[in-house]
């Protein structure tokens, strides 16, 4: 979901457990993402949120993985890595994405992607849900989550 085409996500979470895990690193974009997900969980009449603050975008898929084996009904995981001059870029862009794929496959556990892979900290900022930011992808992230554990649960039910 991203920029021009992202569809308008209006669902109705009530009842739901989510569980919303957070990178450390980058305080500004980050605690933008955080609001952007819990502004959009509360819009969502999701009464049942937990946070959870980690160190790095690296620890995200373990926190999401322990979410979703602990009762969460969705997971939204948020986090920043900006590129710099080493592969160390690479490296944990890749690990959380294969991580939190793989928590969402292997438990059935919606997991709300918020991860921004940025080439510097504008692009960043762009994305955080800040007053001056074009996109807000903590919120996206959550309504996406939110939106898949309905969809989910409808189709298991047959409506």
């Amino acid at each position: 979901m991203s920029g021009a085409g992202a569809p308008t996500l209006t669902v109705d979470g009530t009842g739901l457990r989510v569980t919303v895990v957070a990178a450390s690193w980058h305080t500004v974009v980050m605690d933008g993402l955080l609001a952007g997900a819990v502004r959009a969980l509360a819009e969502a009449h999701v009464d049942d949120v937990t946070i959870v603050r980690l160190p790095g975008t690296f620890e995200l898929p373990v926190a999401a993985k322990h979410a979703a084996d602990h009762g969460a009904d969705a997971v939204v995981a948020l986090g920043v890595v900006i590129r710099g001059g080493t592969p160390h870029f690479e490296y944990v862009c890749e690990a959380a994405t294969l991580g939190l794929t793989q928590v969402a496959v292997q438990t059935g556990i919606p997991v709300g992607f918020g991860v921004l892979t940025c080439d510097d900290e504008a692009q960043a900022l762009d994305r955080a849900g800040l007053p001056d930011s074009h996109e807000d992808k903590g919120a996206e992230a959550a309504q996406a989550a939110v939106a898949t554990v309905v969809a989910l649960r409808a189709s298991r039910l047959g409506a």
